[in-house]
């Protein structure tokens, strides 16, 4: 008993260590960190925040360990697409592949398309997908509403949903585009 607890104790000491041994901007960064997007958030999927110390030495074990199960399980987790980052929620990019990311930004595109300055997507405007890579993979965007303008900037509501091997996911994103831009992107 006494020879678990000292090495216990041993473990707590190193742990500790290790993060007093970090430079400040390590320990604390992820408190004024708020603003990232797009490319800074693709190491994110499935995992805690860049940078998290919370989930240390054990936690980073574990996920190891589940992560190779999911793998084992064929549940899959891709890297966002920085390209299509103002497109796609994370976390559905997180459930497609590279290709499958296209596709739904694609037609995120599509179903906000409009003809003609000063025009808008209509509410219930639609658009389909079906991968190209993996066999019950598929998608749709929807825009679902309109919201009051607010200054210059033209804003609406999209729905995506994508549904892997019968499993379905949801995201609503809200998009504007400032006047005289010709598509709409996902505002943080």
């Amino acid at each position: 008993m006494a020879f678990s607890v000292s090495r216990a104790a041993m473990i707590t000491g190193a742990l500790a260590f290790a993060t007093l041994s970090l430079p400040a901007q390590a320990q604390l960064g992820g408190l004024f960190d708020s603003t990232r997007r797009g490319a800074e958030k693709a190491d994110n999927c499935g995992k805690g925040k860049k940078g998290d110390r919370g989930r240390g030495a054990l936690g980073g074990l574990l996920g190891g360990a589940v992560g190779e199960l999911a793998r084992r399980a064929g549940i899959s987790s891709w890297v966002p697409v920085p390209e299509f980052s103002d497109q796609l929620t994370e976390s559905i990019a997180c459930r497609l592949d590279p290709e499958e990311q296209r596709q739904a930004a694609e037609a995120t595109l599509e179903a906000t398309r409009t003809d003609g300055e000063g025009a808008v997507p209509a509410v219930g405007a639609s658009a389909a997908w079906t991968s190209r890579t993996r066999e019950n993979v598929s998608g749709t965007s929807t825009v679902t509403s309109r919201d009051a303008a607010r200054g210059d900037l033209d804003c609406i509501t999209v729905t995506d949903v994508i549904i892997i091997e019968g499993e379905e996911t949801r995201a609503e994103k809200r998009m504007c585009r400032a006047p005289g831009s010709a598509r709409y992107s996902i505002i943080a």
